[in-house]
């Protein structure tokens, strides 16, 4: 098995990579809330529009107008749709953010993902009691 705790990196080093990890996954639960406001704003959308037939079937017919000219369809920011937002942050940032993650990597622990968190683990693990055993066995 090999060692993920990479005892031949210095702790300095361990230590920027995993803040660069933390950062990472915060970024990946941010990228998560996007596509949920994405899904709730498209889910209120068909909402709307089932609100402004019943609107219309009641006979309020000038309510349903305005709230289909003006509300059904809105941008909900300047010139965009969420999917555009979605779009953006996964073109502009969040692959980005990844690319660099992975730079980072490859440059200072030879792709080695998590090093800080598996030397936490060496730490933090009872050695020998069940449960808490170093990895999985690998077969060679």
């Amino acid at each position: 098995m090999t060692d993920r705790s990479r005892p031949d990196l210095d702790d300095d080093t361990v230590t920027a990579l995993g803040k660069l990890s933390e950062a990472l996954e915060t970024v990946e639960q941010a990228r998560g809330l996007l596509y949920g406001f994405h899904q709730l704003t498209g889910k209120a959308d068909l909402l709307l529009q089932d609100a402004v037939s019943g609107l219309r079937e009641a006979g309020h017919a000038e309510l349903a107008d305005d709230l289909d000219r003006d509300l059904v369809g809105r941008n909900v920011i300047a010139d965009r749709w969420t999917f555009q937002i979605v779009e953006d942050y996964d073109a502009n940032y969040w692959s980005t953010f990844r690319e660099f993650d992975q730079h980072a990597r490859d440059e200072l622990s030879g792709g080695d993902r998590h090093v800080f968190e598996a030397r936490m683990k060496q730490r933090e693990r009872t050695a020998g009691h069940p449960r808490h055993e170093a990895g999985p066995v690998l077969d060679d």
